[in-house]
């Protein structure tokens, strides 16, 4: 049984995870580094494994960083079965095409941008033809609580991760001969109490833990102080005569905002009147998707479903097409922008920042993580400028960073669904950055007894070996 890293490892994006047992190769996540343009030249990187030896791929949810490098593994030679839950297929394909076209876009840009004789662009990663392709590699769709039998020795159960709609951790259950084996891979966790989705399910007890560690180094602010926040800033840059521009990501953190400036508006801390724009194409997509999927939603927006669409406010304007999303430009105060991506990298949000970041009345809003080297990451560290779509802006916005917000688990809420998988032999801790939330959680979590490894890029584990190493010395410490 051999455990491999080829991505989260070492860094917070590019999820992908490869377990050899039982004669087979399963894989879990496939997803694209995001961050700085050093980073995301990693994409091009090779996997370090033969995407032909995958049997299976195991998807936990559909952002960007856990799924975005599928197209590129069929295309170089992935022939297995996608298993995902029915919503994160949904979201997947969203997700894809929406990536193959904008990388399409940049390589477009790139290529003119190209001056020297015979020089060329490298071109996109994959095409939405290759998205399209990929598409015919989705198999089972897996049910949260339900075993799935993957081969002789070889079982998968999938539960809700409590994260993005549809989202999942992972328990593989290996025998090989005599020896049985439980890994669990957390995926992404969220926390507990947010609305839409459900909180995480606890999970069993288990052999060998992969685990997430994005804020492993610190508590999140109350939901209910940040929902607060979130109003008081809309209304104070409403009463200076700006525009809040929020920048989001298009699954789960755009619908929770629209949620809560829907509840603002019921309770009257914002006008009725208020205009907001949701200015990404695929987060309207996203929307559509979620309201089709309420088997997923909490108690809490269950209810909501009976008083009326609990994503709909009374100024909601969507702005699909590229013309809309220009005409934005001549709004110069009284309004919301909602627009992707949430860290900044790319997408219409740029555009927005460009025309308000100078502005004093106006603000910027930043609701969820941003990893080091994106430009939601300097503005929010203090940056006086930034460079943005060509030009050079000074920062001369209110920036606020609501930390409550995020749909990742902090330290507290990390530690606690630990627990509940007992004395594993080995905690691998991914998804994060090392010095802050894996240094952070590992500390914690060794406080507590627990064995714990940092596994950089392309390490590989024999669990075997590891198991029987622990029992060792369990067993010569009792004598």
């Amino acid at each position: 049984m051999i455990l491999s890293f080829h991505g989260a490892a070492g860094g917070v994006t590019g999820s992908c995870f490869m377990l050899a047992a039982a004669g087979r190769r399963i894989l879990v996540d496939c997803g694209l580094y995001q961050g700085s343009r050093e980073i995301a030249d990693e994409n091009r990187e090779p996997f370090g494994f033969d995407p032909g030896s995958i049997d299976w791929l195991l998807l936990t949810h559909a952002h960007l960083d856990h799924c975005g490098r599928i197209p590129l593994l069929v295309r170089e030679g992935f022939r297995g079965e996608i298993i995902a839950t029915a919503a994160t297929r949904e979201l997947a394909r969203l997700v894809l095409v929406d990536a193959a076209r904008l990388q399409e876009e940049d390589a477009r840009a790139a290529e003119k941008r190209v001056r020297r004789p015979g020089q060329r662009s490298p071109g996109p990663l994959y095409t939405v033809a290759d998205a399209l392709w990929s598409f015919d590699r989705f198999g089972r769709i897996a049910t949260y609580g339900e075993r799935l039998e993957l081969a002789d020795g070889l079982a998968a159960t999938f539960a809700d991760a409590g994260h993005i709609l549809g989202s999942a951790a992972l328990t593989v259950d290996v025998h090989e001969g005599t020896r049985a084996c439980r890994i669990v891979f957390s995926g992404d966790l969220g926390g507990v109490g947010h609305p839409i989705v459900r909180d995480p399910a606890p999970p069993p007890r288990a052999d060998f833990v992969v685990m997430e560690s994005t804020y492993g180094d610190r508590a999140h602010r109350s939901l209910d102080d940040s929902v607060d926040e979130l109003w008081s800033a809309v209304a104070a840059t409403l009463k200076a005569g700006g525009c809040s521009i929020i920048p989001t990501f298009a699954l789960e953190r755009t619908q929770e905002i629209l949620y809560f400036l829907r509840e603002g508006i019921e309770r009257g801390r914002l006008p009725r009147t208020l205009p907001v724009f949701l200015d990404s194409p695929m987060a309207i997509s996203a929307t559509e998707i979620m309201r089709r999927h309420p088997e997923c939603y909490d108690e809490d927006t269950r209810r909501a479903l009976t008083k009326g669409d609990p994503f709909e406010l009374p100024g909601l304007r969507y702005t699909r097409e590229t013309a809309d999303s220009k005409a934005l430009d001549r709004i110069t105060g009284g309004a919301v922008i909602i627009a992707g991506s949430g860290m900044c990298t790319g997408g219409r949000v740029r555009y927005h920042l460009r025309n308000h970041l100078w502005r004093e009345a106006s603000s910027v809003i930043f609701v969820g993580f941003a990893a080091e080297g994106t430009p939601a990451r300097r503005i929010i560290d203090g940056a006086k400028e930034i460079r943005i779509v060509g030009d050079t802006v000074r920062v001369r916005a209110r920036i606020h960073t609501i930390n409550g917000f995020s749909a990742h688990a902090d330290q507290h809420e990390l530690i606690a669904w630990h627990e509940a998988s007992g004395t594993p032999s080995t905690t691998f801790l991914v998804h994060g950055e090392p010095a802050r939330g894996m240094q952070a959680l590992a500390a914690a979590l060794a406080a507590r007894g627990h064995r714990v490894a940092l596994p950089m890029r392309n390490a590989a584990f024999d669990l075997a070996a590891l198991h029987l190493g622990v029992r060792s010395r369990s067993a010569t410490a009792s004598r």
